[in-house]
């Protein structure tokens, strides 16, 4: 299922360099389809995680929030034995009482890596060797940013509009999220700054995925910091959204398709894409679906991509296939 691309010398063909921004459960199906299309994948990950094992180290240690960063990295890894069990030490959490209690084995290594090379894309890239990785792991921003949303619905007043802080209780706000923003750590004036070999790496692209996964806290925040957003307008790699399978409660709770793609468009209204690809049963009104894709210049390619397992996830192998169809109807962008 693999596309291959010219290469820069005559008659050597290359993979195609695929890009995958997002965090959390839906930055890995990503990963894991592109991986049967591809070797050459890099994923760029959300760093505004304040919950759990991240959000204790972040606090802590003010370092990067490695959670997103350690599941890429374990969606990635060589299916070999040897990479096989350092990937699954990585996500295994200590249990009990202590200090020690939910931490992931991969976040105390990340952490522990830090402090030894004092860089997070060294630290990144050597963990891209110890799990056998095809490919970089890349966070969005080098530095811990902050998330703010305005939220409906918390009131008497359901259209009062209430600032909610911190990806936690904004993925868990029983509220309705109309828009989120990201500020440096520690609330700086200055605005969240992209890290270069991210930007680097969506310039270089042939295709770029947004999607699918937590809309407004793991997808959106891309769009957000200023020159990552400007290499995701200016780019010439296809630019192709994933749709989720099912809303999700808070964040996007009674949106509709079509919905995923308005807020795309008031948070980065500069930005345009080449394809939205959503699971045909998850889209009750096609005609409004592309009517709202076609707003951001794409077309729409609508296929049976979920699980038949595990409700709301993306069954890889088919959406693998749905991506190849919408890779080779724009191959003459990139051939």
């Amino acid at each position: 299922m693999s596309a291959p691309v010219s290469g820069e010398s005559a008659g050597t063909p290359r993979p195609l360099r695929a890009v995958a921004l997002g965090g959390g459960h839906g930055l890995q199906m990503s990963l894991a389809a592109l991986r049967r299309v591809t070797t050459d994948i890099t994923a760029v990950v959300t760093v505004a995680d304040d919950g759990g094992s991240s959000g204790r180290l972040r606090r802590e240690l003010g370092m990067l929030p490695p959670g997103d960063l350690r599941k890429a990295l374990s969606a990635l890894a060589s299916e070999r034995d040897s990479e096989r069990v350092w990937a699954r030490l990585f996500e295994h959490r200590f249990g009990g009482n202590g200090a020690l209690a939910g931490h992931a084995v991969g976040n105390l290594v990340f952490a522990g890596l830090l402090e030894v090379l004092g860089d997070p894309i060294a630290v990144l890239d050597r963990a891209c060797e110890l799990l056998g990785v095809q490919g970089r792991v890349l966070p969005m921003s080098l530095e811990p940013l902050d998330m703010e949303a305005e939220v409906v619905g918390l009131d008497e007043d359901r259209d009062a509009v209430r600032t909610i802080r911190g990806q936690v209780a904004i993925a868990s706000t029983p509220g309705r999220v109309k828009r989120v923003r990201l500020t440096a750590v520690n609330g700086q004036a200055h605005p969240p700054r992209a890290a270069p070999e991210a930007v680097r790496a969506v310039l270089d692209a042939d295709v770029v995925l947004l999607g699918p996964g937590s809309w407004f806290t793991s997808v959106l925040p891309h769009l957000l910091v200023p020159e990552l957003r400007e290499a995701l307008v200016t780019t010439t790699a296809q630019r192709i959204v994933v749709l989720n399978l099912v809303p999700q409660p808070g964040e996007t709770a009674d949106f509709s398709p079509e919905q995923h793609l308005d807020v795309i468009a008031e948070h980065a209204p500069k930005l345009r894409v080449d394809a939205v690809l959503a699971d045909t049963d998850a889209v009750p009104t096609p005609d409004r679906l592309r009517a709202a894709a076609a707003e951001l210049g794409a077309q729409t390619l609508l296929d049976r991509v979920a699980a038949t397992t595990a409700s709301g996830r993306h069954e890889p192998d088919a959406l693998a296939a749905s991506l190849t169809a919408a890779l080779e109807r724009r191959t003459d962008r990139w051939r």
